[in-house]
């Protein structure tokens, strides 16, 4: 059963997106593969490539883009840091590419780096992951773990920066009854283009607490995969985008439960401004017949400031039994609130700090979820600089 736009245990419909699901293979069933030619090169017309501008990829979908520098990576915290090869038994525990540019990355990258939190620790601060890009006009392939033991707990912070052009995997693995807690900022320069798939796999009563934010970049486009391994398993995967005039911010995610009494919940807000400013949000989830008890939701809002922006929407749920906790999904792309604006200008409120203050409401949600104070306050700071330009 493939439902659109509705909860399924209430029969509730929120808010449709802006254009038709297109039938497919159940996602589930995606294919995957380590190697690169099981995949034929994108033309732009597959439904995994249909919003996606593929000549601003810089070669990475089709093999023209050969590395030529490195990734700069530096971890800090209390963690066992490890950068090895690709005959590492540990690499792919996350997962298996399930396109032509993860695939790429997966073979051309020449050395990983593994962050492992022991297991039954807890570290005292958050783990900081700063990935800085190999530099404007070059390109590289990166690889990154990061492993929860059993029973540990961690907070995990990634910070993206630099420029160039990266096609990059990371795998999230979250042992048996591990707290996982990721903050992936992706805040490249303006000229830099990513394609990153991430990996996550929960093992018994695992719990994965990934937030995305997509600032910069010229393209970004992010692929998240949640895999249960075992019962109990609880994912939330929460993100925060704003796209520039120009820009093109894609997430893309499939949460596949394949195993019963697992859950999770993705909540995904955007704003976008300027002419030709682009985001692009797909959530599928999938609940198989073996996931008996499952309980998911996922959400996805936008909010479009200025006239040539535009705001992709599609939320996919697809459920091959009915014995289930409760599944739901939703999306809406809008502008501001007329009345709104006036409400706040009526009691003597400019209109630049009220466009100002409702941007702060919409994002403010998602901001108190951040635990890091000092992450948090930089990002309400950046947030600050791109409404600035809204009111210019």
């Amino acid at each position: 059963m493939s439902t659109t736009g509705t909860d399924a245990q209430h029969g509730l419909t929120e808010h449709s997106h802006g254009g038709p699901v297109i039938p497919q293979a159940s996602r589930g069933e995606r294919f995957r593969s380590y190697d690169v030619e099981a995949f034929e090169v994108p033309g732009g017309r597959e439904e995994d490539w249909r919003f996606t501008p593929l000549k601003r990829l810089k070669g990475l979908h089709d093999g023209t883009a050969t590395a030529t520098g490195t990734l700069k990576v530096e971890v800090t915290g209390e963690a066992t840091v490890e950068t090895v090869g690709r005959d590492d038994a540990r690499i792919g525990q996350g997962g298996v590419p399930a396109d032509r540019v993860a695939a790429q990355a997966w073979s051309s990258f020449t050395e990983a780096t593994v962050v492992t939190v022991p297991k039954e620790t807890k570290p005292s601060a958050p783990i900081t992951v700063t990935v800085d890009g190999p530099g404007q006009g070059e390109v590289t392939y990166g690889h990154l773990q990061i492993h929860a033991e059993q029973f540990a707990e961690a907070v995990v912070v990634i910070d993206y920066r630099g420029s160039g052009t990266i096609g990059d995997n990371v795998e999230f693995v979250v042992a048996d009854g591990a707290q996982l807690r990721i903050v992936s900022i992706h805040d490249f320069a303006d000229d830099a283009t990513q394609v990153s798939s991430e990996h996550a796999t929960l093992g018994r009563d695992a719990v994965f607490r990934h937030f995305a934010v997509t600032l910069g970049g010229d393209l970004v486009r992010v692929n998240t995969t949640v895999n249960y391994a075992d019962k109990g398993g609880d994912a939330e995967l929460l993100g925060l985008y704003f796209a520039d005039s120009g820009q093109h911010l894609e997430h893309r995610m499939l949460v596949d439960h394949s195993v019963p009494h697992c859950r999770s919940n993705v909540l995904y807000k955007g704003a976008l401004q300027g002419n030709s400013a682009h985001s692009v949000w797909i959530g599928d989830v999938l609940i198989q017949a073996a996931a008996e008890g499952t309980d998911t939701y996922e959400l996805n809002r936008n909010l479009v400031l200025t006239e040539g922006a535009r705001a992709d929407s599609v939320p996919n749920l697809e459920i091959e039994t009915g014995e289930i906790e409760g599944a739901g999904h939703a999306s809406a792309t809008g502008r501001f609130d007329d009345e709104q604006l006036f409400y706040l200008q009526s009691r003597g409120i400019p209109q630049d700090q009220a466009r100002r203050l409702v941007v702060r409401g919409f994002f403010g949600e998602l901001l108190q979820k951040i635990n890091v104070p000092e992450v948090r306050e930089r990002l309400e700071a950046e947030i600050e600089e791109e409404l600035a330009v809204v009111g210019a």
